[in-house]
């Protein structure tokens, strides 16, 4: 037992090992050929996903997806002066901030303001896009003839979090503010369904929004009747870690950059943001869903492909280890104490180590997780992981956190008479457990397994904080650039019902081949052949 143990920690040493490389020093950073820009690729039209490098799209680091948009152009003109090369790294909203400050990226260009909040943290250089706020409703709705905020009075309004529009939201008269949501697409999936009447935007995605999709409207204010803003709050800027020494030069570069360069490039973007294609007006609305549905398959059919398989990958792979890991553990907390003081104490720390491990990776959300070990291990350590092994090892040793117990419960639910049987013909404790507690142990924990490997596929998604690309994050990109949210989401969900279904139905069919035949009966042939003997006698 002892053994297994040992080559069990052998094993976790060289997995950390091999996904954490001493990260790079900054000095390094700020000198190395690649200017690395965060941002969500899907905030149209300053920045969105595409499946080609059409308009001047650049292809999305570890990925065959392209990001264009504002942003993205902005990003060209500065890695071009820098004499650098742009990679753009997707990642989430709420991500950007820690890769930057973690050196995972070298600069967040996401239409972020300066806030002084965020000054603590990050620099900021000088502003690239003065911003405009407005309210995005529903064409159909009351609100929808608004021309000031007086007019929002009981209105449902909200705003992205982390951001300054959610708080321009207390300045509505008598408004029903709603909870901050997470994203955009979010925030319009809401809108189009009811849930709020809508939302604080920047004019260039409220007018993106509009055009690409009727059922929306933007409501524009004068400066007596808007919004009250500072120039910290409207103004756009290039976030940058504490102390770059590029700040000058990429102010230098701003200033190079024309206020009708600006706008040129903006209304370019807006043109040139993708969207799905629509029927005529004639056609029903039947005949317009199933088109729709058709358009974004053709557009994002491959990328969809690929985030299913990181997630498939993620998850069985994860649930793999992590059972693995769960087993190692269940068996060393079924080792009997030492009787050595030394050993009896090392074997209780050993152990309380293990509860720790258990406790805290059940106790916290695998999203707290990633970011803790993806950003803080490089923040904190100066570990560089790759993304795509991190995500693995975070679902590994999340879902072996889990399985432990699973295990535990499995091992008790074998008749302890069966170790002490073993024990009376001599068996060791090793011996007990390969041989005669494992195999049922195994068989026991079979549907829960199955299970966690349902959980694992869908809690993947999370796994977008740390770029990994894996369906959700694909999906979200694809309705953030075409503004088809329902049709896309019903999409994504029709994928990962297959996915989950047919995990489901190859795990139970894997339950009854470890049964065996329902029609068997032990000893069959011995009693077949004392028949006739039987018979004989009588």
């Amino acid at each position: 037992m002892k053994k297994k143990i040992f080559s069990f920690s052998i094993l976790m040493a060289i997995i950390i090992g091999f996904i954490s490389n001493p990260a790079t020093s900054y000095a390094d950073e700020t000198t190395n050929g690649d200017f690395r820009v965060g941002m969500e690729a899907g905030y149209a039209p300053f920045n969105w996903t595409q499946n080609d490098n059409s308009n001047g799209a650049v292809q999305i680091q570890g990925d065959k997806e392209f990001a264009g948009g504002y942003d993205v152009q902005i990003a060209k003109i500065v890695a071009e002066k820098l004499n650098k090369k742009l990679v753009i790294v997707k990642t989430e909203w709420d991500g950007l901030p820690p890769a930057l400050t973690s050196g995972k990226i070298d600069a967040i260009i996401a239409g972020m303001s300066p806030t002084a909040e965020r000054k603590k943290e990050v620099d900021f250089t000088d502003v690239y896009y003065e911003s405009n706020l407005v309210i995005l409703v529903r064409a159909d709705s009351i609100f929808a003839k608004a021309t000031s905020l007086k007019d929002f009075s009981g209105a449902k309004i909200t705003g992205q979090l982390n951001t300054f529009h959610y708080d321009m939201v207390d300045q509505i008269p008598d408004v029903k503010k709603q909870p901050a949501m997470d994203n955009f697409p979010a925030m319009r999936v809401a809108l189009e369904s009811g849930t709020i009447d809508g939302y604080v935007t920047e004019r260039p995605e409220a007018v993106t929004a509009e055009g690409v999709n009727p059922a929306f409207k933007m409501i524009e204010f004068s400066k007596e009747n808007g919004f009250q803003t500072s120039p910290e709050d409207t103004a756009i800027a290039i976030g940058l870690r504490k102390g770059d020494p590029n700040l000058q030069q990429i102010n230098t570069i701003l200033a190079g950059i024309s206020t009708e360069e600006r706008t040129k490039i903006m209304d370019q973007a807006i043109k040139d943001q993708p969207a799905a294609t629509t029927t005529s007006e004639d056609d029903s609305d039947t005949q317009k869903s199933n088109n729709v549905l058709v358009n974004i398959l053709k557009q994002y059919g491959p990328m969809f492909l690929r985030g299913s398989g990181m997630t498939l990958f993620l998850a069985l792979t994860g649930t793999i280890i992590g059972t693995f890991i769960g087993l190692m553990i269940g068996m060393y907390r079924t080792v009997p104490e030492p009787e050595t003081p030394i050993k009896r104490g090392l074997f209780k720390v050993f152990n309380g180590l293990l509860s720790a491990y258990i406790e805290i990776f059940r106790g916290t959300p695998m999203i707290v997780q990633a970011a803790v070990i993806y950003y803080g291990s490089a923040q904190a350590f100066g570990f560089d992981m790759n993304r795509t092994a991190a995500a693995l090892f975070i679902v590994s040793i999340n879902t072996g956190a889990y399985m432990s117990e699973i295990v535990r419960g499995g091992i008790f639910s074998v008749d302890s008479g069966q170790f002490e049987a073993a024990q009376a013909i001599g068996m060791t404790h090793g011996q007990t457990m390969r041989k005669v507690i494992l195999p049922q142990v195994i068989r026991n924990i079979m549907p829960a397994t199955g299970n966690e490997f349902v959980i694992n596929i869908k809690d993947t998604s999370v796994l977008s904080i740390i770029s990994v690309s894996e369906l959700f994050f694909q999906g979200k990109s694809a309705a953030g650039a075409t503004y088809q949210f329902f049709p896309t989401y019903f999409i994504i969900c029709v994928i990962y019902f297959i996915m989950t279904f047919t995990v489901t139905r190859i795990l139970r069919t894997l339950e009854k081949r470890m049964d065996g035949p329902k029609d068997y009966v032990p000893y069959a042939n011995q009693m077949q052949v004392q028949q006739p003997k039987k018979a004989e006698k009588e």
